[in-house]
């Protein structure tokens, strides 16, 4: 592992966190490092008849809470060091929200948007060949991420269930409504932080209207601008791999909608309903109440990070701000809501999902909606109070929170005081 990892940049994390709690030694041991972490070649047949084979991971972090959850991204720039921060991530949100898991993640270093689709069923199904024995409604469930969808996953629980000779479609979370997926899936990342900023505002001090600046307008970053805009808030920048756009009056959120339905990017719309181009780069210094990161990891930092006027941060991607910039951050007095509770909607619900599939009952999205919100309340709260308590950021109170349920869990298991009393 590299000085300068992104491991690395996570364990500060535990440190920070460790630091405010009584715990054993043996925890920290535990969670420093993978459980086990997988990596095969997936060879696959391409329609022009020639065979390639590409790289895939698939760690399982730690499972002491549970059976291991998290997604798989299909990403030219995957590697096995993402995916085992992400896994730890995981853990962590899991722990946060009371969940019954433990952390994982799955990743193919490819560019999905180079392959055919008939190509893209096939690599799917080729991850879940090689992965067939460590995933399991017990012991793995995958879900969607970056570059995957509902129709991947329900090609990989087609699989599986192939392999394993029944319906088993508990193994993987995210799946089309018609194949066992839940309702309220498709928004939960971005429903949950909606419900978590408009719980805390009152604490937060926020206007009743706030302007609201979108850093990657994918899935979570679509659902977001549409729920804030529908509670009377202004979406005034979103930006995707090209770039970005701005308005000072508001964006026109449909004609954004429609572009990206297209395949165009944001900045097609500049020009068109007072949009500005702006520079991919600019958006997280534009003015603004809110700025919400919903791309990659660590896309705020030191470098920009003193750019940033909006004085709340909801991350609803996954590590998007790095250590320094979060130093930088705090001493600007800007409030982050970090991505171990802010975009832990999409597990949550992944849950319920996984709940459904085993009892074989449904839910409405109205009953989806509601539980989703109690939870995100109950734990914001609680994090909010230790944040308050400790005088220290809302990250830290989050990985103390989490940090003391995963240590209750390992000590259970007895520690070294209880094997030498």
């Amino acid at each position: 592992m590299s000085e300068d990892s992104l491991l690395d940049h996570a364990l500060v994390r535990l440190d920070e966190a460790a630091a405010h709690l009584n715990i054993d030694p043996d925890v920290i041991e535990k969670l420093k490092y993978a459980r086990e972490t997988t990596k095969v070649r997936l060879m696959i047949r391409m329609d022009d008849g020639s065979r390639k084979s590409f790289l895939a991971w698939r760690c399982r972090y730690d499972d002491t809470r549970g059976p291991t959850k998290g997604g798989i991204r299909f990403h030219p720039d995957a590697s096995a060091d993402e995916v085992e921060t992400l896994a730890f991530w995981m853990t962590f949100k899991c722990a946060v929200m009371n969940l019954p898991y433990g952390g994982g993640k799955g990743a193919v270093q490819v560019d999905p948007r180079k392959l055919s689709k008939a190509e893209l069923e096939r690599l799917s199904r080729a991850y879940i060949q090689a992965f067939a024995r460590t995933i399991g409604p017990d012991r793995d469930i995958p879900a969607p991420d970056v570059y995957t969808n509902s129709m991947i996953m329900g090609w990989m629980a087609d699989e599986y269930a192939q392999i394993v000779g029944r319906h088993e479609p508990a193994v993987i979370t995210g799946k089309p409504i018609a194949l066992g997926g839940s309702l309220g899936r498709g928004d939960a990342t971005a429903r949950g932080g909606f419900y978590l900023v408009r719980h805390l505002a009152r604490q937060l001090r926020l206007a009743p209207s706030l302007r609201v600046a979108v850093q990657g307008f994918g899935n979570a970053g679509q659902h977001i601008a549409r729920l804030m805009a529908s509670d009377g808030h202004r979406i005034v920048a979103v930006s995707d791999s090209e770039g970005a756009v701005y308005s000072a009056n508001g964006l026109d959120l449909d004609l954004l909608l429609a572009a990206k339905a297209q395949g165009r990017s944001v900045v097609s719309t500049a020009g068109e309903a007072g949009h500005e181009f702006l520079a991919g780069d600019e958006l997280v210094g534009v003015e603004a109440e809110l700025l919400v990161p919903s791309a990659l990891e660590n896309m705020i930092h030191e470098h920009n990070a003193g750019a940033v006027k909006a004085k709340l941060v909801l991350e609803l991607a996954n590590g998007p701000v790095t250590p320094e910039a979060d130093e930088i951050l705090a001493a600007n007095g800007v409030v982050v809501l970090p991505d171990i509770l802010a975009n832990a909607g999409g597990v949550t619900v992944s849950y319920f999902e996984w709940v459904q599939n085993r009892q074989g009952f449904y839910w409405t999205a109205e009953e989806i909606h509601e539980r989703l919100r109690a939870i995100m309340e109950r734990e914001g709260r609680a994090i909010w109070d230790i944040a308050q308590d400790k005088k220290t950021s809302m990250r830290t109170a989050a990985y103390v929170h989490a940090l003391g349920r995963l240590a209750e869990a390992i000590e259970a298991h007895g520690t070294q005081s209880f094997f030498t009393s």
